[in-house]
């Protein structure tokens, strides 16, 4: 039997949300989870310097996640439209797009980084000590990189064709396989940086897999088909203006980590890096809830804003927002009271310690905001307000924060640095918050 995922514009939005959001969270906490563990491997198995190379490779993880963005959030909004719209075969030829591009795009990025690497990590923050720890994990992750991207896009497809409860467990099982892989590889095997980045590409690999089996059963709604893998320019060119937003918010994200290495190795050194690392991974945990929320909102509100039922498209919205804000204040909570108590999970270093529970104080005061800002640019992405969505990505992560980036340290030194982002945060909202009243009162005349 077919599955059509009608579901999406006649069940209750509650439990729709539920529905839907639930599998994106637990995926995205569970990822959040690896990204944790991840670096506690790495912090006891290599130490402060394999903690600090970590870091420095942010950057380059950011400019990939941004092609990857632009393909799969581009393909899967369309895609969720597409189906509100019952055209299926629309829906078929953008998975088949979506699974070419990724190869293409993933092909000349390890061209690119392969032959520059050096001179990107340099770029990036990299000192001579954290550069070898950097350059082992990143040549073994580019080798798989093309594994590593076809998963996370077909994931998003999964997640968009009324298929989120698969795209939950190949996350989960992605990470179950890394935790057993992690500890193999970097204690077991001696492999330091290069063990944790095997054990990352082959746990990805396995999975995808588990994806491909799903796209080549005939009896889904969403599957391969001959003919589909034809590059269609009229719906590429659809797709990422779509993706547009989460790729430049990515991009610009890229550009900021590297102003704020480069910063912190000028005003606190390679541990400074090491606990910008380990403030990223913790703050991560509580952005990938708040993405797993819009991930899940993203389908709701594209399918029943492409079948013109607008009200169900904004209580989505709604619910997300009241949902996304209380997890953020948790986030806040634990960052502001508990940071000793975090920080030394990773290591037992007592300078990097204490470097990063002070930072983390900093850095996590205008958490609570975050939600807000996370859902409405998700929101825009989804009903295809490309524009709007472009300029709440930028507005944070490049337009606010640079500036500051480059003021603040000059006055407050190292927490200067930290101080940026709760400032340009609260701002963003602000700013984000007016814009979201103002489209939301006009397209509440359309329901109406």
């Amino acid at each position: 039997m077919i599955n059509r995922p009608k579901e999406l514009g006649t069940e209750r939005v509650s439990r729709l949300l539920l529905k839907y959001a639930l599998p994106s969270i637990v995926a995205s906490t569970v990822m959040s989870i690896f990204n944790i563990v991840d670096s506690i491997f790495i912090g006891h198995g290599v130490g402060t310097l394999g903690l600090s190379g970590l870091a420095v490779l942010l950057p380059l993880m950011n400019m990939m996640v941004a092609f990857s963005t632009l393909v799969a959030i581009g393909g899967a909004n369309l895609m969720s439209i597409r189906l509100g719209q019952k055209d299926y075969k629309s829906a078929n030829v953008i998975l088949g797009n979506v699974v070419t591009l990724s190869i293409i795009y993933a092909t000349i990025l390890n061209i690119v980084c392969y032959t520059f690497l050096d001179k990107i990590l340099l770029f990036s923050g990299a000192s001579a000590v954290t550069l070898p720890y950097a350059r082992s994990f990143m040549q073994v992750f580019l080798a798989g990189n093309i594994f590593t991207q076809l998963f996370f896009n077909l994931n998003a497809m999964l997640r968009s064709s009324a298929a989120p409860q698969k795209a939950m467990i190949a996350t989960i099982g992605m990470v179950f396989i890394v935790v057993i892989l992690n500890p193999i590889f970097i204690f077991g095997l001696k492999m330091g940086m290069r063990g944790s980045a095997l054990a990352t590409v082959l746990s990805q690999g396995i999975m995808l897999c588990y994806q491909l089996h799903h796209f080549y059963n005939k009896n889904n709604c969403i599957y391969f088909q001959k003919g589909i893998f034809k590059l269609r320019w009229n719906m590429i060119s659809k797709m990422m203006s779509i993706g547009l937003s989460p790729f430049f918010m990515n991009l610009t994200a890229c550009m900021v980590v590297i102003i704020i290495t480069n910063s912190l190795t000028r005003y606190g050194g390679d541990v400074a890096v090491g606990a910008y690392g380990i403030i990223n991974r913790f703050l991560f945990f509580f952005v990938m809830i708040v993405i797993g929320l819009m991930q899940g909102m993203q389908p709701i509100v594209g399918y029943n804003f492409g079948a013109k039922l607008y009200n169900r498209a904004f209580k989505a919205l709604k619910l997300s927002i009241m949902f996304a804000t209380f997890i953020s204040v948790i986030g806040f909570l634990l960052g502001e009271f508990f940071p000793d108590m975090i920080t030394s999970m990773f290591t037992t270093d007592k300078q990097l310690t204490e470097i990063a529970a002070s930072g983390m104080r900093i850095m996590m005061m205008a958490v609570p905001l975050l939600g807000i800002q996370v859902i409405s640019t998700g929101f825009f992405q989804s009903i295809g307000y490309v524009k709007t969505a472009i300029f709440l990505s930028l507005l944070r992560q490049l337009i606010l924060i640079i500036p500051a980036l480059l003021v603040f340290p000059l006055f407050f030194g190292l927490n200067g640095i930290w101080m940026s982002i709760p400032v340009s945060d609260t701002l963003a909202t602000i700013i984000s918050v007016t814009i979201l009243i103002y489209n939301y009162r006009q397209l509440k005349k359309l329901a109406n």
